[in-house]
């Protein structure tokens, strides 16, 4: 017979850090502001972020078209055809846009190659605590068999002694009645 050992297989619990749902994602908390958190680079990533919104494109629309609309038609003419002045304008926001566009799509990049680093670390733990679980499990699963086992023993060991109890409680009832009569 072999005994049961409750506190043998039983793993130490995890500290609050190993908890935390974005552990994974600590290591990359460095890339979490693209451009850093001085003001310029919060007013560069917001600048770069708005270039694709409908709120630009639409904005942008409405000045060309009023641009346009008073070099043609308006009695102040500041930048006739072929509009030199707004092609130097579409210039400079072309020279400034594409580098930081290009900046905030670098960094897009590494913020979700860390994620998915990141994901895959925690796809790792739980493969890992699965794994640790389901040794667990076989370990419960063999103590609790030893211990059917053992309990299975007892009770054909119960029984015979009962049935030997039984035989000799018959004998000595017989003897006893022989002996009186």
């Amino acid at each position: 017979m072999s005994s049961f050992d409750p506190s043998a297989s039983q793993p130490t619990p995890p500290t609050a850090s190993e908890r935390h749902p974005l552990r994974f994602h600590i290591a990359h908390a460095h890339l979490a502001s693209p451009f850093g958190d001085a003001w310029f680079a919060l007013k560069a990533e917001a600048f770069a972020r708005f270039f694709g919104t409908p709120t630009f494109l639409l904005t942008q629309t409405a000045i060309v078209t009023v641009w346009v609309l008073i070099n043609v038609v308006g009695l102040v003419k500041f930048d006739v055809y072929p509009f030199i002045l707004l092609n130097l304008a579409f210039s400079l926001q072309s020279a400034y846009a594409a580098p930081l566009i290009l900046l905030a799509q670098t960094r897009q990049a590494d913020r979700d190659k860390a994620a998915a680093i990141a994901d895959a670390q925690h796809r790792e733990a739980l493969a890992h605590a699965a794994e640790l679980r389901e040794t667990q499990m076989a370990e419960q699963t063999a103590q609790l068999s030893a211990l059917l086992r053992q309990n299975t023993e007892l009770t054909e060991t119960t029984r015979q002694l009962s049935e030997r109890i039984e035989m000799l409680t018959r004998e000595m009832h017989q003897k006893l009645v022989e002996a009186k009569g």
